[in-house]
């Protein structure tokens, strides 16, 4: 395979499917080691060292392909995650097909296919014989999906290393770039009240069920559209039945911000969440899981970079801003990060998920050319 035959559509999407094929939910860890195993072997002929770390606390491996020129200064760090959000056997509902335009399956937007092609973009390097002015280091997590909670010191550690981070999470909007996420947190809210008859003894009785609704109130009165912060109560439960007055309540809540001002502010506000009702206790536990990936100087020259690429490529490369987390946010606060290098197509985490076909061959090329141009 040669020039410009290393961006067939069809050749790409023959890889992508492989790994499609092979389900991997973040929860089954031996599933996620089997697309592992079959990464490191496709990077078997290539100049790259490979380490394969251990999953721990129920996930799976990680794997980083570093080249075998380039690493003695800072370089190139691509992120890719390898685990998906749907469950085993989900491929029989939603089976690799193709229908015009569009290919089908588990992960294949969010993010095989980005994943993928950053792989082939730097098979076609190494193809050539050609040397990247810089170093690439890609680095496959299996754990993307839940917070990162096993790769994130890693992706740290190889991201304060790194000149450049190239995230591979799927295109937005009709193949928008992503220059800024929210930042993302997440909390748990314990109640604790006291039980009582609620018929013959409710006078004896403190309501954690209705403690919550002045919690629940609370952090919803904090969403403020105008800057960007949402609050997002998703998950409650409470109470045993109908005639006790409830001991305990229980909430799980999002919070999203666009900048780091806001995250104090607003973790802040959450952590220091009281009861309203004497007798019963609330508390809070969380953090700011993700910081806030805000645009800057040096990740806006990154862009400009890909978009001039891109021109000459022949697309246009749109910037935008999302409200969706990534392993990108673990290194924006301190090297040029470009998030959103992954395929053009829509339906994350649905029972419809897709790319478009039409999109592999434009921006494999693109990653291919910030390989080459990245210095």
């Amino acid at each position: 395979m040669t020039g410009s035959n290393w961006f067939d559509s069809q050749t790409i999407l023959d890889g992508i499917r492989r790994w499609v094929e092979i389900e991997t939910p973040t929860e089954a860890p031996e599933q996620v080691n089997k697309l592992v195993s079959v990464v490191a072997e496709q990077y078997g002929d290539l100049p790259v060292t490979l380490e394969r770390i251990a999953g721990a606390d129920g996930c799976g491996d990680h794997l980083v392909a570093r080249t075998n020129w380039g690493q003695d200064q800072p370089g190139i760090l691509v992120l890719s995650h390898l685990d998906t959000v749907h469950p085993i056997g989900f491929i029989e509902r939603l089976p690799f097909k193709v229908e015009g335009d569009v290919a089908f399956g588990p992960g294949i937007y969010d993010m095989k296919g980005g994943a993928y092609i950053a792989h082939h973009a730097f098979r076609a390097l190494c193809a050539t014989g050609d040397r990247s002015p810089l170093g690439i280091t890609h680095l496959f997590t299996s754990d993307e999906e839940i917070g990162s909670p096993t790769s994130r010191a890693l992706i740290e550690q190889e991201g304060r290393k790194a000149k450049y981070v190239l995230v591979t999470e799927p295109a937005r909007d009709g193949g928008k770039i992503v220059t800024g996420r929210k930042g993302v947190g997440r909390f748990r809210v314990f109640i604790k009240g006291v039980p009582a008859h609620a018929g013959s003894r409710p006078e004896d009785g403190r309501s954690a069920v209705r403690e919550l609704g002045n919690v629940i109130l609370a952090l919803e009165g904090m969403n403020d559209v105008a800057r960007g912060v949402t609050v997002n109560v998703g998950v409650v439960r409470g109470g045993t039945r109908p005639n006790v007055t409830p001991e305990e309540a229980y909430a799980e809540v999002d919070l999203r911000v666009v900048s780091l001002k806001d995250a104090d502010e607003f973790v802040g506000k959450i952590l220091s969440l009281t009861s309203k009702t004497e007798g019963v206790t609330v508390t809070v536990t969380g953090e700011l899981n993700r910081p806030p990936y805000e645009k800057s100087n040096a990740g806006a020259a990154l862009y400009e970079h890909a978009r001039t690429l891109a021109g000459e490529i022949g697309f246009e490369l749109i910037d935008t801003h999302t409200g969706g987390g990534s392993d990108g946010n673990f290194t924006a606060p301190f090297t040029a990060t470009l998030d959103g290098l992954g395929v053009d197509g829509k339906g994350a985490h649905t029972h419809y998920e897709q790319l478009y076909i039409s999109s592999l061959a434009p921006r494999a090329r693109l990653l291919h050319r910030l390989y080459q141009t990245l210095r």
